[in-house]
């Protein structure tokens, strides 16, 4: 019934911010999938007759994997799998289905935002029993075993039946098919006023969410076209395809370039929306105006007190250290606590475990709360429509009055996508080795008062996270951040974050670019990024 197969080591099974991600041929490798599961079950303890919950984006290979990882997980000994219906899951409803079901963990099949099809992305993430990303001492750990595994196991079965909701066995472990939308509507229902959204849309509110082709589809048009009462046609882009429709599934101006143009048009709808391959990021454009995800982060939490989930108030707020400052004014105003954490969602798990924070967000394009313990990109849509519900203004007018009441962050994100690694190595480390000289030197006519390569200190577990990215502060509050990111597949990517506070509204009204003009010289001149990389430009700006 079980079988215990022979193996070799890979050396290159590290995970990464957010799991493993390669591309689908290194996955198709022989054993390569199997390896890496069965060194994040080999790091496990304690799971013998407990429950794992399997999903992923829909994204090529998913279907494949889903049927290794259940019949391996039967030959490791667990007794229950959840899986969900086509082997779909977003990442935020499989952190629900972890906690509602009192699973012992998860594995998420998914490379976020990444590209989909033959050749391009995949990858594959462990989610402990919180729902959240497995934290470092566990990812370290099942890389160790990577290094050094010999066998594997696995059971010796034909394929389940992914598609019929309903139970099933296979070599004595039970197995569950679930539909992949409902118990995520559900809690949905529980934290916002979905009377007042309806009430909203049948007032003549118009809106669009566009899911890219990707995993929020079923979920965007069950509840905001059929529990919410948004005409058909709202969702748009809600099949999900194993190649996203040949598109990059990434909420940004760049990939979501016609919803922009739409929000923007005389004629557009009042709001705009857009998830990404796995559900975990959105973008929020109103009539006429784009919120950043710094932004967006910052007025959530500032009107957040509006939605029924959130009614009796926030206990802290968090945000990755490269998101922008704007969250720290309200956090701030509202008396609670703000807390900076490295890149990735898995550091904020401990803060709201320990019910220091509810909401957290990055600059990518993430937000979410204490709901679940990964970041939901349609949370933040509804989220945002309930308060556009409550106050009755438009997102234009929720944006000027926060800003005017918090003043504003102008904020920019520059990728240098695919750089040569070694190129990308040495320049982030001739930046590290000059931090030390720069406090108080001038550049670009601006003053550095500080110079630093981050690191984290975990106020709940005490951990210590190093080196997480480089940081230049400026007098007046500007700064710049550099950091090599971890979701990538292909080479390095580099992103380089720059901001300004602006305290004057009659300055509030400026192209982003241009308010960030002498930065973004200061951060080319410091970093080197042309001279080193060869780049003339970002791949994108954001």
């Amino acid at each position: 019934m079980f079988k215990t197969i022979a193996t070799t080591p890979f050396d290159d099974q590290k995970p990464g911010t957010s799991g493993l991600r390669k591309k689908v041929p290194e996955f198709q490798q022989p054993n390569y999938v199997e390896n890496f599961i069965q060194s994040v079950f080999d790091s496990l303890d304690g799971f013998k007759g407990k429950t794992l919950v399997i999903g992923g984006d829909g994204r090529y290979y998913n279907r494949d994997v889903v049927q290794i990882a259940v019949k391996m997980a039967a030959a490791n000994g667990f007794g229950r799998v959840l899986v969900g219906q086509g082997g779909i899951l977003s990442t935020p409803a499989a952190s629900n289905v972890i906690r509602k079901y009192k699973a012992f963990g998860g594995l998420v099949l998914s490379a976020s935002h990444n590209p989909g099809g033959p050749t391009e992305d995949f990858g594959i993430k462990y989610n402990i029993s919180n729902g959240g990303p497995a934290p470092e001492k566990i990812t370290e750990a099942v890389f160790a075993r990577s290094k050094v595994i010999d066998r594997y196991l696995i059971a010796d079965a034909a394929d389940i039946d992914i598609d019929t909701i309903g139970k099933q066995q296979l070599a004595g472990m039970d197995v569950e098919i679930i539909d992949s939308v409902s118990d995520y509507a559900e809690l949905m229902e529980t934290l916002f006023d979905f009377d007042a959204i309806r009430a909203l849309i049948k007032s003549g509110f118009t809106l669009r969410f566009d899911s890219m082709h990707a995993v929020t589809g079923p979920y965007g048009k069950e509840i905001l076209e059929h529990r919410l009462g948004a005409p058909d046609g709202t969702c748009v882009n809600f099949v999900p395809l194993e190649d996203f429709g040949g598109h990059h599934p990434d909420p940004n101006l760049v990939y979501a370039k016609d919803l922009y143009d739409l929000l923007m048009s005389p004629n557009g709808p009042d709001f705009g929306a857009a998830s990404d391959g796995d559900g975990d990021r959105n973008l929020i454009i109103g009539k006429g105006i784009y919120v950043t995800p710094s932004d967006s982060l910052a007025m959530l939490a500032a009107n957040a007190h509006l939605a029924p989930g959130y009614k009796a108030g926030l206990k802290g707020i968090a945000r990755s250290m490269p998101t922008s400052g704007a969250a720290d004014r309200v956090a701030e105003k509202l008396k609670i606590g703000m807390y900076e954490t490295p890149t990735g969602w898995k550091f904020f798990g401990n803060l709201l475990d320990a019910g220091m924070a509810t909401i957290c967000g990055e600059e990518s394009s993430g937000t979410g709360s204490n709901h679940v313990r990964e970041k939901d990109g349609l949370w933040a849509v509804l989220l945002w429509l309930n308060i556009l519900a409550v106050r009755k203004e438009s997102v234009q007018q929720i944006a000027r009055e926060h800003w005017a009441d918090y003043g504003r962050n102008y904020y920019t994100r520059h990728d240098y996508e695919e750089v040569d690694s070694g190129a990308a190595n040495s320049l982030i480390d001739a930046l590290r080795a000059k931090l030390p000289t720069l406090a108080g030197k001038t550049v670009q006519g601006l003053t550095i008062t500080k110079a630093d390569d981050f690191a984290y200190h975990d106020p709940v577990d005490k951990s210590v996270s190093e080196h997480q990215g480089i940081r230049i502060l400026f007098n007046g509050g500007s700064r710049i951040v550099l950091r090599l990111s971890g979701t990538g597949t292909s080479g390095a990517t580099l992103r380089l974050y720059i901001e300004r506070y602006e305290a004057d509204p009659k300055r509030h009204d400026l192209e982003t670019q241009s308010a960030l003009a002498d930065l973004i010289r200061a951060a080319d001149e410091l970093t080197e990024i042309k001279t080193r990389t060869g780049r003339d430009k970002p791949s994108v700006i954001t």
